[in-house]
């Protein structure tokens, strides 16, 4: 077996995951991009609001989509194209609930998958003050030209697999997750008529429900009230990126930092409440994102990280937006 996988790239009409607009494909043999596929489709009925936010990140807009298929409709053929691929995707826990948030508002089962997050791997195998897409493609010398394109984007999650692969001498998927003492993740196969939905499904339904989309979390003013640090939940999946890290937070969130807080511990992260030598991970509020680093436009807390990681110390940047797509819950105002 050799280096074989598809990657995947979702973007969302708006807050909800379950509200893919585009998917971007790349399939790998052996180490080497053989075939690319892309789509543009209407996000699931009821779910088909495109939220400005959204649309300032990637530039699509209803009007581009309108006459496509659904996602529930278009499935039959992204599937095809992945088969029984490993799949691969930066911040997978995104786009593998894309996957399943989608079918579950669309009535639909939808396959199980193993798959490898690049996000879990870059944070591995480079030292990169942000793991977000366009460092980590640049570190695997295949830089973006075009972040949120979703074609571009998986193009650039297979590159930076094939990069970490190669300098850890490894031939298969298998091969590398051992040589780091990892196991592929899995996820399980799924019916909503039959089976428990997600969280994030759940939420989405209820709000459809009442006829109105998910309300935007108020902007909090004033100093951010801490809270208590949870404990890490034990039964947490390891191979989530967040699973092992201490996290800390700075900056206005669009959620208090207790609620935070509280969705780090549940993926198996520490939350502290100051940078220290033990921080593996800064979540940055205040409309942060990944380019600010380059810019300057930091909190004190996100300026102590650079002087630690220049230091040294394995220690990384999340905008807000990254962070909630990893834990499945992205108000549209948070993604970044």
């Amino acid at each position: 077996m050799g280096l074989d996988f598809t990657a995947i790239d979702f973007e969302t009409a708006n807050g909800f995951r379950g509200s893919p607009c585009a998917v971007g494909l790349t399939k790998v043999r052996g180490g080497r991009i053989v075939e690319e596929a892309s789509w543009l489709m209407r996000p699931p009925r009821n779910h088909d609001h495109f939220d400005y936010h959204n649309v300032r990140i990637h530039g699509i807009r209803a009007e581009d989509v309108a006459g496509y298929p659904r996602f529930g409709e278009l499935f039959p053929e992204i599937g095809a194209f992945i088969g029984d691929d490993i799949l691969a995707a930066h911040n997978a826990a995104f786009d593998l609930g894309v996957i399943r948030s989608g079918l579950e508002v669309s009535g639909l089962p939808g396959p199980a998958y193993d798959y490898v997050c690049t996000v879990m791997l870059s944070r591995r195998c480079y030292s990169l003050v942000s793991n977000s897409l366009p460092f980590a493609a640049v570190e695997a010398g295949v830089p973006l030209l075009k972040h949120h394109d979703a074609a571009e984007d998986a193009r650039a999650c297979a590159g930076i697999l094939i990069d970490i692969a190669r300098r850890n001498q490894a031939n298969s998927i298998g091969e590398l997750y051992l040589s780091l003492g990892l196991a592929v993740p899995r996820q399980q196969a799924f019916d909503p008529a039959t089976g428990l939905l997600s969280k994030p499904s759940l939420a989405a339904l209820s709000a459809s429900a009442v006829n109105s989309a998910a309300p935007l979390r108020p902007f909090r003013s004033g100093w951010p009230e801490e809270g208590a640090n949870p404990v890490p939940n034990p039964a947490a999946e390891p191979g989530h990126a967040l699973y092992g890290q201490t996290v800390v937070f700075t900056g206005q969130l669009s959620m208090g930092r207790p609620e935070a807080k509280r969705l780090s511990a549940d993926y198996g992260a520490r939350p502290e409440s100051r940078v220290t030598g033990r921080t593996t991970v800064l979540v940055v509020g205040d409309g942060f994102v990944a380019s600010d680093l380059r810019s300057g436009r930091l909190t004190g807390k996100a300026r102590r990280v650079l002087e630690l990681h220049e230091r040294g110390q394995a220690i990384e940047v999340l905008s807000e937006g990254e962070f909630l797509q990893m834990v499945g819950d992205v108000p549209a105002a948070a993604i970044a």
